[in-house]
């Protein structure tokens, strides 16, 4: 299947789901990376603020925040004319705003380098069984990753349908660590 028909479908799939649906089926994924960062010591953990086809982990950000545990970093997109990049700050729930497509971003701070963060949770349309990852085709993500000193475990979160047993995949494609989703 190819890249565009995959959104397609997934978008699709997303407006089938009520909003109840859609904090329950999060809902689960939270709780995997509850048990996830259990398991893990300080650092630095970049999340994402969720766009409404998104697994919705609003809430896990405001947790994994006022814990103090991690310093959670989340990203801003910089647009300065000729080149748009993303870059991460901490999260500050008072420098919250909306921002390029619609986001909530950081909008105060200094960026946090590529190679602090330890763990970056990331969003995609769809994940592959093996890791393989389908942004939204803006190349924001695949260009972080790419980054010299990118060091990060990389986790893809999606819901049950976003997970496909296999992806089309370019060479700068980077495969995800693991893959948390609700699917049992």
């Amino acid at each position: 299947m190819e890249k565009r028909e995959i959104r397609r479908q997934v978008r699709e799939r997303f407006k089938t789901l009520s909003e109840e649906q859609k904090r329950l089926k999060s809902r689960d994924v939270i709780e995997q990376l509850r048990q996830f960062f259990a398991q893990r010591q300080g650092s630095v953990v970049a999340l994402f603020s969720p766009l409404p086809d998104e697994v919705q982990i609003g809430e896990f950000v405001e947790e994994m925040a006022s814990k103090g545990d991690f310093r959670v970093v989340l990203p801003r997109v910089i647009d300065d004319g000729s080149n748009s990049k993303m870059e991460f700050f901490d999260y500050r729930t008072n420098s919250m705003q909306v921002g390029s497509y619609g986001i909530l971003e950081p909008q105060s701070g200094e960026p946090c380098d590529a190679s602090e963060i330890d763990v970056m949770i990331v969003p995609g349309v769809a994940f592959g069984r093996d890791g393989a990852r389908l942004g939204r085709g803006k190349g924001f993500y695949d260009r972080y990753l790419a980054r010299k000193g990118f060091r990060a475990e990389c986790v893809g979160v999606c819901l049950d349908f976003q997970l496909f047993d296999t992806l089309p995949m370019e060479p700068h494609d980077r495969v995800m660590d693991c893959v948390i989703s609700n699917e049992l």
